[in-house]
């Protein structure tokens, strides 16, 4: 119990932050922070260590933060959810607009299929939901979303972005 007190003391003001640039409004904000936390507690067992504690916080915020949006059925514009989708964490949170104009562009290039794969996880979608609807597996879902993200900066650094 102690370990969990201490990453929270350590980390709150920091995703809590991160949450106000996301949602422009502090009292969602503080709302959305006790969900963060105690998800964190919950999935503390699957952390593998491949990021910082902090950029997997930072990852749960992003996920809460769209399902937030979904249960409020706000139509939000497709260029701000791709500047989440696309950013690995808060150091990439200032992504050029000219970057998400392209990735809309080479998304043009891809079938319908691949298209709503990219967007319903923009939207913070589940592999299991998207399966489900789109009529596939969740781990082609998996697959086909990976490959496209991979396909999009290899695309991307092509041209000079990075």
């Amino acid at each position: 119990m102690l370990e969990i007190e201490q990453l929270y003391q350590m980390y709150k003001e920091d995703v809590f932050r991160y949450l106000v640039s996301l949602t422009h409004n502090p009292v969602l904000s503080e709302d959305l922070l006790s969900e963060i936390f105690v998800i964190a507690i919950r999935k503390l067992g699957t952390y593998r260590g491949d990021a910082s504690i902090k950029t997997w916080l930072f990852g749960i915020a992003r996920n809460v933060w769209l399902q937030q949006l979904r249960r409020q059925n706000k139509d939000i514009d497709s260029s701000a959810l791709f500047e989440i989708y696309v950013t690995d964490g808060i150091e990439q949170a200032f992504i050029d607009k000219e970057i998400i104009n392209r990735i809309n562009e080479l998304l043009g290039e891809k079938d319908e299929r691949t298209k709503q794969i990219i967007y319903m996880r923009a939207k913070g979608y589940a592999f299991a939901e998207i399966g489900k609807t789109l009529g596939i597996s969740e781990n082609s879902a998996r697959v086909i979303e990976f490959r496209t993200k991979r396909w999009l900066k290899e695309k991307l650094l092509e041209e000079g972005f990075g």
